[in-house]
């Protein structure tokens, strides 16, 4: 969806904009924020942080300013932005030291900042090699393995017959290994 056309959208009904702009970005949206908020938060909390994202991008995108362009970009800063804050208010620890105390132990961090960003990049390349498959299989592989849905949830989703929705996920992962450059991934 462009810019222009969910002004245009807007202006005509407000509340088919919004649906509209959920509807194309929420599986893309959702995936950035499980990508960065799955080892810290709940079920809940991601989706709490979907919702924020989107209720964000709607107060506060100007509809009446003239952008040139698709949205993805705008909507990948308010999602990436967002999905951080609430890591760092998950993942927020607090530590009082003394620097009196000689036998203070040194504060060391474990996480290996290369290995996460190395990992944030292979999951950024992957999650565009799922949306390349087209709709309704990027949102089938989306649900199934990033929300971990079963196929009757998904089926009740997008309104298709459970056993249709694993054939169409079993030709969409076939369709993916052939799209993923095993040297990208690293295998």
């Amino acid at each position: 969806m462009t810019a222009s056309d969910y002004s245009a959208l807007c202006k005509q009904s407000p509340d088919k904009a919004y649906k509209t702009l959920f509807d194309e970005y929420c599986n893309y949206v959702y995936a950035v924020v499980n990508s960065k908020l799955r080892s810290c938060a709940s079920r809940e909390d991601i989706e709490e942080c979907v919702s924020d994202i989107f209720a964000e991008i709607y107060t506060k995108y100007d509809t009446e300013e003239e952008y040139e362009g698709d949205m993805r970009g705008y909507i990948s800063v308010i999602a990436n932005r967002r999905a951080i804050n609430v890591y760092h208010l998950l993942t927020k620890q607090t530590l009082t030291v003394s620097i009196d105390d000689e036998n203070t132990p040194e504060i060391a961090d474990d996480r290996d900042i290369e290995q996460e960003n190395e990992q944030a990049e292979l999951s950024r390349v992957l999650l565009e090699k799922v949306i390349s498959l087209g709709e309704p299989d990027s949102t089938i592989v989306v649900q199934k393995y990033f929300y971990n849905r079963t196929f009757a949830e998904i089926s009740k989703l997008i309104e298709m017959n459970p056993a249709s929705v694993r054939v169409r996920c079993r030709r969409a992962m076939a369709r993916l290994k052939k799209l993923i450059d095993r040297k990208e991934f690293g295998f």
